[in-house]
């Protein structure tokens, strides 16, 4: 008798002050935090040019990508995803929440190469602006999750990293963005996989607290730059009382932009 795997265990959950609702598993990877930031952080096309083109890379249910597309009514978006399961639901949610206009799923395994087929299909050279959480943890180091999905979404390989920047320099077209946000812990090995091929890297800490370390970095390169890299006054989250600071509320509940080329700014300086 041919068993049946268990139907996945969703929630709909709101973003952006609930301008935004997202289908996700309820047990398995969950987007959250990183996701929203992430997207507040991708640049915005100047007045009087033609509509941006942005890639949310290994896109999940889409969270990063569908944040920007809610923020920047002009983007076109394509979401990357290789889990079969997590693409439909992306679809799912590109339809629930009315962008089915300007946002796409393209399935495929980034880390392949570009003539495999299981390569995600975007043309090379063509996007304006790419966008990656990839995934935080070492294979082999500590206990992987139980729920296959978030293992996967969670562990990488040691060589994973630098294969997401080759696929991020692969389909960013010259003068364009890449950004990603990771462990602020690894961000020498974020540094090395963009040398040579994303300069003028900019590198925002984000803390939680104004007294604690930087629990995670988003970097944005532009790729064939040669400026140099700088790192910016630190994002702190939350107050003392654990409120969120002015501008993080601005960026969780009414999807403000984080624009690292003009930080730091009046917004960071507020208490």
């Amino acid at each position: 008798m041919t068993s049946v795997a268990p139907a996945m265990k969703l929630s709909e959950d709101a973003f952006l002050g609930d301008r935004l609702r997202i289908i996700q598993p309820a047990d398995g990877y969950r987007a959250g935090v990183d996701a929203v930031l992430l997207a507040a952080a991708a640049p915005a096309s100047a007045k009087g040019e033609r509509p941006a083109q942005y890639a949310d890379c290994g896109a999940g249910v889409g969270t990063v990508g569908l944040c920007v597309a809610a923020r920047i009514p002009s983007s076109r978006l394509y979401l990357v995803e290789r889990e079969p399961e997590l693409a439909g639901l992306a679809g799912k949610n590109i339809l629930v929440n009315g962008f089915s206009d300007r946002a796409f799923v393209v399935p495929g395994d980034l880390t392949l190469n570009a003539l495999s087929p299981g390569a995600p299909k975007i043309v090379p050279d063509s996007i304006d602006h790419a966008l990656a959480n990839p995934p935080y943890h070492a294979i082999g180091r500590g206990t992987a999750a139980p729920n296959p999905l978030k293992s996967q979404s969670h562990a990488m390989t040691s060589d994973d990293l630098e294969l997401w920047v080759r696929f991020l320099t692969r389909i960013v077209r010259p003068g364009g963005t890449a950004t990603l946000i990771h462990k602020a812990a690894l961000v020498g090995r974020l540094m090395t996989a963009f040398a040579g091929r994303f300069g003028g890297l900019l590198v925002l800490p984000i803390h939680s607290y104004a007294t604690q370390p930087a629990i995670r970095v988003i970097v944005q390169g532009t790729k064939g730059s040669k400026a140099e890299p700088r790192v910016l006054p630190g994002l702190v989250l939350h107050r003392p009382d654990q409120s969120f600071r002015p501008l993080p509320k601005a960026i969780f509940r009414d999807g403000a932009a984080l624009d690292l080329a003009q930080w730091p700014n009046s917004a960071h300086d507020c208490p």
